[in-house]
Parts: structure tokens; sequence; C-alpha cells
């Protein structure tokens, strides 16, 4: 029987506990035994301690616990519950309590310290889990107040402790709450550009439902019209009529460059839904060059190792992209430049590099240049549809899109794909919070 799955959320926290729990015993070991100082030795140091101890045996219990196998790639061994982190929170709430007891009991002013534990909670569990944790409380400090224990603290050192137990509670409040902005606003970034990629991708098959439509509706009708142009032609041949039969081919021409514009948008759409399939770096490469102009050149600089690397992608989608891609930069460069092709590996990731000798974007249109049907280029000459589709195929296998100015003059256009967009197993990463996923920036060019 399969383990069951690991909410991510309950794996990460249990990580951030078990942190800050080491830096709650080491601030407890630190506060007692400055405090046995300012107090002449007054402090039960030996009670103190041991109620400290029952905190360090069982931070290290938790982190064999959960983390015993941590270095089998970051995957925890060990479904992580709720309840044990409401666990966990509870016995630091009575090893809190534990220490008050023995050093003034209501009277010590790191008694608000309880704050700081049922905001953790708000942040970590549920509601019903922190209001347990705050009736605990409530019933901890009564039990505090019930049992009052004669202690003397003098003065001075009282306000010192207020000083230090200010500090610490305001700092571990302010950390949180960063975290929790922190997180929020990461979140808010991959939700936006999950927005993105998802509107991209209903775009795209908008234009497959329609291309696949249009070339059906249009097909019949276009092919009437080529012939019947092609008839009038002849026929006005003959009558010796150049500039009417001049007209006629034009119409066929305009008929052809019709059924080119279907064919395009059938074939650039199509490739939703491709399945993927083996095939080598260089293999991508030749197909993506197909059909691609002698002028300007493109030169190709691929290491020896890297064609002959394996990917699992869909090929034809991909290599459609990147054709688009490589003509886009043929199309803004002078027909005596090179248009350069960089491939390199990194790790699990292949990236692709394409400067062209252009004159580079203007910044008045970057804002627009990739929405579908939106181009620059002279008419008869492009449509708009390229890099928005090349954009949606890449992003759409998970790789990223990147558009700047080349140092050199033109445009670079970067481009990054998984080796392998082959569905895995999820595994809990063991990185922290603290690093933010990589954000997708895609600047059309």
């Amino acid at each position: 029987m399969a383990p069951p799955a690991i909410p991510e959320r309950n794996w990460v926290n249990i990580q951030w506990l078990a942190r800050l729990r080491w830096a709650q015993i080491a601030g407890q070991a630190a506060t007692v035994l400055v405090g046995q100082f300012l107090l002449d030795g007054a402090l039960p140091i030996t009670a103190l301690l041991l109620v400290i101890s029952i905190g360090l045996v069982s931070n290290l219990g938790l982190e064999l616990y959960f983390f015993g196998d941590r270095r089998r790639e970051g995957a925890p061994s060990r479904t992580v519950h709720e309840w044990q982190i409401a666990c966990v929170m509870m016995l630091d709430i009575a090893i809190l309590t534990g220490l008050l007891y023995l050093t003034g009991g209501p009277h010590n002013p790191f008694g608000f310290l309880y704050l700081v534990q049922i905001a953790l909670a708000t942040v970590l569990l549920r509601a019903v889990w922190t209001w347990m944790l705050v009736a605990l409380s409530f019933v901890a400090f009564g039990v505090l107040l019930a049992s009052d224990r004669a202690f003397t603290i003098p003065d001075q050192s009282r306000a010192i402790g207020m000083w230090v137990a200010l500090g610490v509670a305001s700092a571990f409040v302010v950390y949180f709450l960063r975290r929790i902005t922190g997180a929020l606003a990461e979140r808010e970034t991959e939700l936006t550009e999950a927005r993105g990629l998802a509107a991209r991708q209903e775009r795209l098959a908008s234009l497959a439902t329609m291309a696949a439509g249009a070339a059906h509706e249009l097909s019949t009708p276009l092919g009437t019209v080529a012939l019947a142009a092609k008839e009038l032609e002849r026929a006005l041949l003959k009558t010796a009529d150049p500039e009417l039969a001049a007209d006629a081919r034009l119409i066929r021409e305009e008929v052809g460059r019709c059924r080119a514009i279907l064919d395009q948008m059938q074939l650039g759409a199509g490739t939703v839904g491709e399945s993927l399939a083996p095939c080598t770096v260089g293999e991508l490469l030749v197909e993506a060059m197909v059909g691609i102009r002698e002028a300007p050149t493109v030169h190709r600089d691929v290491p020896g190792d890297v064609l002959k690397s394996a990917l699992r992608l869909p090929p034809r989608a991909v290599s459609q992209a990147l054709r688009s891609l490589v003509t886009n930069a043929q199309d803004a460069s002078p027909p005596n430049t090179t248009v350069v092709v960089l491939v390199r590996l990194e790790g699990v990731a292949l990236t692709i590099t394409i400067r062209d000798r252009g004159p580079g974007i203007p910044a008045e249109v970057l804002a627009r240049i990739g929405e579908p049907f939106f181009t620059t280029k002279a008419p008869g000459r492009g449509m708009g549809l390229g890099l928005f589709l090349a954009r949606a195929v890449i992003e759409g296998v998970g790789g990223s899109l990147q558009i700047h100015a080349s140092a050199g003059g033109g445009t670079e256009v970067h481009v990054r794909l998984p080796t392998d967009v082959s569905p895995r197993e999820p595994t809990r990463s063991s990185r922290s919070e603290e690093s933010p996923r990589p954000s997708v920036v895609s600047k059309p060019a």
C-alpha cells in the first residue's frame, strides 16, 4: 500500500518549527544562566535545566523522527499531520509554564511569551487547533496564579527581564509577520504567473479551434477562386491583355497567401496536445532549422556532447517554436549578417540563446509585441502569431522565454527548456521558504 500524500504546508511547518525550537531552547538556557548570575544563584538551576532538557530531548526526537533520512533528496519518510504540530506546540507551552513556575510564576516578565506561542499557532495551524492552544495557555497561566510561589525578584532584575522579554517577543512576532508577508507576496507572484500562462494556453486552444474551422470552411472556396483565377489568366493571355492577366495572377498569388496563412495557423496551433517523444538536442535543432532561409546565415554554437544529449518533450511543437524565433531573428537582421544560435546544457535544463543584428525593439512596442495578431512587420511579412505561439509552447512545457537588448546591438532571445517534461512523483524539497521560486520574465520580441 502506497504511503499517504504529505501536505507540503505541514512538511514546511514542521521544518520551521524544529528550527524555531532550537533557537527557543538556546534562548531559554541563556536566559536562565544570565538570570542565575544576576540573582546571585537564587534560581533553582537544576530544576530549570531539567525542564529545558525536556525541550532539547523532544526536539532531537522530532528531528530523528521526521528528518532521519533527509539525505534522500529531501523526501520525508513519515506523514506530517497537523495534530503532531499541535502536540509539539502544546509541549512548548507546558515547558514555558514549568519555567515560569520555577521563576516567579505570574510575576515573571517572560509570562507574555504565551502570546508568541499563540501567534505562531495562528500561522501554522487551523483555527480549531489554535483555539485549543489559546485555551491551554489560559489554563496554564491560571495554574500559575493559583499556585503563586514566593520568589523575590529585585526591581532592577525585573526591569531587565521585562526589557529582554519585550525584545524577544517583538523579534519573534516581527519575524513571523515578515515571513507571512513574504510568503503571501511569493504566492501572489506565482498565481499571477499561473494566470498569465493559463490565459495564453486558453488563447492557444482557441486559436487551434479557429484555425481548424477556418481551414475546413475556406479550403474549398479558396481552391475554387484559385482555379477560376488560373483559367481567367489563361484566357486573358490568349486575348493579349497582359494587364488583366497580371491582375488574375495577383488574385492567384493572394489566394495562395491566404492558404499559407491558414496552414501556418493550423500547424502552429496544432501542436497543442502533442505527445512526448525522446530525441537528442541535435535532432531537435535539425528539425528547427528546416525551412530556414539561407540569408542571413545561421551559425550554431553547440558543443559536441550537448548535441548527443537526450531530451523528452513534444519535438514538433518545440522545434517549430524555435524555428519561429530564428526566423524572427533573420527578419530583423540585415542580409549580410549572421544570426547566432548558442546552445548549452545546464543541469536538467537546455538553454538556447538566439542573437540577431537588427535595430532592437523600441520600448513603446515591447508592451504589445507578442499579442496574437500584433506585428511590426510590413504587410504580407507576418501576422503576429509566431512569437505568441512560440512563447505559449515553451512555457507550456515548463520552460521560459526572455528577451533583452544584446550588448553588441540587436536583440537576444533566451529560451530555457527542461530536458524531460514527463510528469514525476512530487517530492518535498528541503529548501526553506525563504528561497523564492524563480519568476519567469517573458518579454516578446
